[in-house]
């Protein structure tokens, strides 16, 4: 029970964030009125995403350090759950983009550096995939997946403030906290970043063991043999 705390915590914030998300009242804002409630699952995703992936950098980092498969396999489905709650919030996004700038996909400076990111991450999982030796494999996965967190927060964050972009608090554009005085959002956003990031490290975790099981098999039937 001690150790499942967190999970339960993580079902009570989802729930949450469900119920208050889609019933709650919501700042009526041009343009935006009833589509702001995607900001809740979105935005949050993203920031869950890069949480997990600084999670990720970091076993890698573990990993090089001490060659323990443990660490790489924690790095690996840490990106793996970042991934797809990277996919999850592009695919929310798109949505918000059709009711509000009038098409799925508006070529947005933020869009495409999103989209170009995530495919670096597919390209790791690529690479990963084409290697057989587990500690090289290990190796190489980790020193990617470093360099690609550290291009991967410049091109979402950074590059996009430099040009016209249709995201708030970018291009010149204020984000939400000069518009959202009463703090309505906040109330849900902020339990939703939580939430998602439980969630992702509840699947990451049971996929890490998933892989210890499968390790150990393997290495009986090694010996077996």
């Amino acid at each position: 029970m001690r150790q499942s705390w967190w999970k339960i915590l993580a079902v009570v914030l989802l729930a949450y964030t469900l119920f208050a998300g889609l019933l709650m009242d919501v700042p009526r804002l041009p343009i935006l009125n009833e589509t702001i409630r995607a900001l809740y699952f979105h935005v949050t995703m993203w920031f869950g995403m890069i949480l997990m992936l600084i999670v990720s950098v970091v076993y890698s980092i573990k990993y090089l350090r001490s060659n323990n498969l443990e660490h790489d396999d924690m790095a690996l489905e840490f990106t793996n759950a970042a991934i797809l709650f990277g996919v999850l919030g592009i695919a929310t996004g798109m949505l918000w983009a059709r009711f509000t700038w009038g098409d799925y996909w508006s070529g947005d400076p933020k869009q495409n550096a999103s989209a170009i990111g995530l495919l670096m991450y597919f390209a790791y999982l690529v690479l990963r995939g084409s290697i057989s030796d587990p500690q090289q494999r290990g190796r190489i996965g980790a020193v990617y997946n470093i360099f690609a967190f550290a291009a991967f927060i410049p091109l979402i964050f950074v590059l996009p403030r430099l040009t016209d972009s249709l995201h708030p608090g970018n291009g010149g554009n204020p984000g939400f906290n000069a518009y959202d005085l009463d703090s309505k959002l906040r109330m849900v956003f902020y339990p939703a970043i939580i939430g998602w990031t439980l969630l992702g490290t509840w699947i990451a975790t049971v996929r890490v063991r998933i892989r210890k099981v499968e390790r150990l098999l393997e290495e009986k039937i090694l010996n077996s043999n």
